[in-house]
């Protein structure tokens, strides 16, 4: 079953360093208080990821260490400081069997929903995001979070899959899925459908 909370944290490497970077973060111990952690890179390596799997949100405190560790590693080949999001799991659709997708790829998709509107926004993606995911087998793994503390709050679906990253993105490029942006973006999403921010991940 999916994580119950989900750190992410982001880097930016200097695109000289980029590999030697997600090398070394990903040769990083997993800390003691998390039950999963695992790295990748932006398949246009433009940034590095991180997700570790917490039970609860009082284990954050005992990753200072860790975090401090990621700085010494990497640090001086950063282009800017490192962004990181904790995310509590609301549901999936598609779950998984250990606390993180096990398959090489995933994306992260980001929307930020109105407040007012997020009861009815929940009711609506059940109908319409979350059906087209179970019927795609493209697509192995979906957990929907949404924020408790980022600089980018909001919703976080964390898709995994092991196809061509051209098979999977049909999934979401087809007709149908662009008209399910459009109501999403008309109803729901703080800045129109410009508030759906997307990007692919392969796993180190």
């Amino acid at each position: 079953m999916a994580s119950t909370i989900l750190l992410i944290t982001e880097s930016f490497p200097t695109a000289e360093s980029f590999d030697a970077v997600a090398n070394a973060w990903a040769a990083q111990s997993k800390p003691a208080a998390c039950s999963a952690r695992k790295v990748y890179t932006a398949i246009d390596e433009s940034s590095c990821l991180e997700l570790i799997a917490l039970d609860n949100i009082a284990q954050v405190a005992e990753l200072e260490n860790h975090f401090q560790q990621s700085w010494s590693l990497t640090g001086l080949s950063l282009q800017a400081d490192f962004q990181r999001q904790l995310l509590r799991f609301v549901e999936a659709p598609k779950d998984v069997d250990g606390a993180i997708p096990a398959t090489p790829y995933i994306q992260l998709r980001h929307v930020e929903v109105r407040p007012p509107v997020y009861p009815d926004y929940l009711s609506w993606r059940e109908r319409t995001i979350f059906n087209v995911v179970r019927n795609a087998d493209e697509v192995e793994a979906f957990l929907a979070y949404h924020s408790v503390v980022s600089s980018e709050p909001g919703v976080m679906f964390v898709s995994g899959f092991s196809c061509p990253v051209e098979q999977y993105t049909s999934v979401f490029n087809s007709d149908h899925y662009k008209d399910i942006v459009a109501q999403a973006g008309n109803q729901y999403i703080t800045g129109g459908e410009r508030g759906l921010y997307t990007k692919i991940y392969h796993a180190v």
